[in-house]
């Protein structure tokens, strides 16, 4: 067993066998896919706020973050500190819309605004952007496990993602957001763990840890200078703004915890509670990292050969100076946070294949047959991410910048197809299918040209480029065109306002 000790595999065994009861605990409950997908819209705020965070939380958060604050600096923290604008600007509009204009499926919506091919363009590149992400989370996970205790990452992805696919398919969305609760207070109860033997360990206590960081410009946020072809505090905030936007308006994920609430009021204030909660997350973890730096400083000890990338430094520490339980403790939280961010998307994954395709193909079809196809999706998406994190698994380079650059990439353009729809009552279908022409077209070329090292702007940029030019063309493009009177141009922000001003006002009130 490496350096795991028998307490710390017996804290791990039960909580993950207490979050594959909770799968089992509900899965007598799932005999329809209203109650599979949202709940029937039973879930409370605060509980959804908490499952949120979890969403938001994964083995990037865990490992990433440390792993880039151990490296470097507190740079990579700049694109988590956008969340805060992102939702201030979104989250009383687009709660209401979403939870008033749609079903299951957020990507109904562009379906209404620009027809069928909007809504499925708009599904796969979704679809496309969570399989890769799901792999990187996957990968993480095994790579850490694998360096605490040389279990092989191909056993441990093929472990993992069986343990979660069988909960998630057993359980539904109602399984998936209550093992998300108890992962969210594992969370903090780990988190405070580790810094409180961060801080208390080395010789000089908290006062010389702080300091020997401060002087290091360790603590730092980066460069501010006016540069777009290096990672600077403006391109990172360029691409936080258009990755958080994306995630709030136009993901699945995210769309689908509006719809699980019992009232408007109460999305807001899950979405709120679980979003701000996220940032001094981040911000605890980069100074986990920073103080792992410090504490390997202070006392004179060097990392073994085999753990020589920054994203492996906090694992060693946990294991070999955290106190047996308390070390399981962490790991187990760790665990969590894989299934508990892997269960919410292969749920909205499965959602998104039932709502977009089955339920529209096969019109007939019975409660129990979609049913059965939401759950054979969840298997699918399950084991085509557990394929993506074995080939990232031989994979080189930081982890956090290879999962900010593959989010950048797969973005498709979803935030500019949105703007578009929400707030241009000119846009229309031809409009949007230039737009996002234009935009895969910009982004296959950025992507050859990263490679070439043609490309002139930071890599960070291509998805924010794209989101502009999928907005501004596509609006450009819609302006020889007529709009078609089954696009629905009603449904923007501007109609919206005005017709439902009176009926959203209660609504938000209680």
């Amino acid at each position: 067993m490496g350096t795991l000790r028998w307490l710390d595999i017996l804290v791990i065994a039960v909580y993950l066998a207490t979050l594959t009861g909770v799968g089992l605990r509900f899965s007598r409950r799932q005999k329809t896919t209203q109650r599979y997908f949202i709940a029937q819209r039973s879930i409370p705020g605060w509980a959804m706020g908490l499952s949120l965070l979890a969403t938001l939380i994964s083995s990037v958060t865990f490992i990433a973050y440390p792993g880039s604050a151990y490296a470097g600096d507190w740079s990579n923290l700049v694109p988590g500190l956008t969340v805060v604008p992102v939702v201030l600007v979104t989250v009383f509009v687009v709660i209401p819309f979403f939870r008033h204009a749609v079903g299951v499926s957020a990507y109904e919506y562009f379906g209404k605004r620009f027809g069928y091919g909007a809504r499925v363009y708009s599904s796969l590149a979704y679809a496309a952007g969570h399989l890769s992400k799901m792999g990187f989370v996957f990968y993480l996970l095994a790579l850490t496990v694998n360096s605490l205790a040389g279990w092989k990452i191909d056993y441990l992805i093929l472990i993992v993602g069986a343990m979660t696919i069988g909960y998630t398919m057993l359980g539904g969305i109602e399984a998936v957001i209550w093992a998300d609760v108890i992962q969210g207070l594992v969370l903090w109860l780990g988190v405070l763990i580790c810094l409180c033997f961060l801080l208390l360990l080395p010789p000089g206590g908290p006062a010389a840890m702080l300091h020997a960081a401060w002087n290091s410009h360790k603590i730092s946020l980066g460069s501010t200078a006016a540069d777009f072809s290096k990672p600077t505090i403006l391109v990172l905030s360029l691409y936080g703004f258009s990755y958080y936007l994306q995630r709030y308006t136009c993901d699945q994920t995210v769309v689908q915890r509006y719809l699980v609430a019992r009232t408007d009021r109460q999305a807001v204030r899950g979405v709120l509670i679980g979003s701000l909660l996220c940032v001094p997350v981040w911000a605890l973890f980069m100074l986990i990292g920073t103080l792992c730096w410090t504490f390997f400083k202070l006392t004179g000890e060097t990392l073994p050969a085999q753990f020589a990338r920054g994203d492996q430094a906090f694992p060693y520490f946990v294991t070999h100076h955290l106190p047996a339980g308390f070390a399981g403790l962490f790991i187990a939280a760790l665990f969590g946070a894989t299934m508990a961010n892997l269960s919410s998307d292969l749920n909205s994954l499965a959602a998104v294949a039932v709502e977009d395709y089955y339920r529209l193909w096969f019109r007939g079809s019975s409660e129990r047959a979609q049913l059965i196809a939401a759950k054979v999706a969840v298997l699918i998406c399950g084991a085509i991410c557990m394929a993506v994190a074995s080939v990232l698994g031989h994979s080189n380079g930081s982890a956090l910048s290879l999962w900010f650059t593959i989010s950048a990439i797969v973005s498709g353009g979803l935030v500019g197809l949105f703007a578009l729809a929400f707030l241009t009552p000119r846009a229309n279908a031809t409009g949007a299918y230039i737009g996002i022409a234009a935009s895969l077209l910009f982004t296959t070329w950025a992507v050859s040209s990263l490679g070439a090292g043609n490309f002139p702007l930071h890599n960070y940029m291509v998805g924010a480029i794209g989101q502009v030019l999928c907005f501004g063309i596509g609006y450009l493009a819609s302006l020889p065109f007529q709009s078609s009177p089954n696009t629905a141009p009603e449904l923007t922000i501007w109609s919206w306002i005005r017709n439902n001003r009176v009926a959203c006002e209660p609504s938000l009130k209680g």
